[in-house]
């Protein structure tokens, strides 16, 4: 079952290219990378998907619908750097914040709610930071509150723009943890992705792009036939025992 579709993506920052004519389709139950040297238009894609910024052309539909008919069922965990963590708020209130995308404007988080808050903190090993401030936690810290707010959310797709981004190897294996509960429960995740060493033992699937779609498939066919030396311009070492 296909449940993102995107068609002839083109999107142009300042009349330059930032992407160029991508197609593909995510299914049902899978953990996907996107993976491109730098400038290639990772985080722009992401954004794109969910409307962030404008198309120049195609069209991108979730479970056969524009966005806006179904964006309770897309969660979206921005970069870091992105978020101003200077705003006053507690980690508890972050992560209820998940709630809202599927229980709209009118309704309010219940008892039961709060329970599963609590429960996701303490899964992320941040049970004893529910009170603390949002900007007085570490980089690590902070990405599991905002996995757990999108957790909340209890979507059926999932698109992460680098998670794993300055984050410690505690925070990393909790991560992939979840991500692979969320395969087994049916979800879908895409991710921005970076550390190309990984790619195997924690994606189903790659996206390669360089602005345009360099590859896509299983880890196992992308990371052959020198998709990985095309996209980059050069082979990372680490690709050395890969490519044929």
């Amino acid at each position: 079952m296909t449940i993102l579709h995107v068609e002839s993506l083109t999107v142009h920052f300042e009349k330059q290219p930032a992407l160029w004519d991508i197609n593909f389709s995510i299914d049902k139950g899978s953990i996907t990378a996107v993976v491109g040297p730098n400038g290639a238009g990772k985080s722009t894609l992401i954004k794109a998907c969910m409307g962030l910024v404008p198309l120049v052309n195609g069209q991108i539909r979730f479970f056969k619908k524009k966005l806006p008919k179904v964006r309770a069922r897309v969660s979206y965990v921005p970069q870091k750097e992105s978020v101003d963590w200077d705003f006053p708020i507690t980690v508890l209130e972050v992560v209820m914040m998940g709630c809202y995308g599927r229980l709209g404007l009118f309704r309010r988080p219940n008892a039961l709610d709060k329970k599963e808050a609590y429960e996701l903190l303490e899964r992320l090993q941040m049970g004893d930071f529910t009170s603390k401030s949002i900007q007085e936690l570490s980089g690590g810290q902070q990405q599991r509150v905002f996995i757990a707010r999108a957790l909340m959310q209890k979507a059926d797709l999932y698109l992460m723009d680098e998670p794993f981004a300055g984050i410690d190897k505690t925070t990393e294996e909790l991560i992939v943890a979840i991500l692979k509960d969320l395969k087994r429960s049916g979800k879908s995740v895409v991710i921005v992705h970076h550390d190309l060493a990984t790619l195997e033992s924690y994606f189903d699937h790659i996206l390669l792009i360089n602005k345009r779609l360099v590859a896509f498939g299983t880890t196992a066919e992308v990371l052959k036939g020198g998709n990985i030396r095309m996209a980059f311009g050069s082979q990372p070492k680490i690709f050395e025992r890969i490519v044929v």
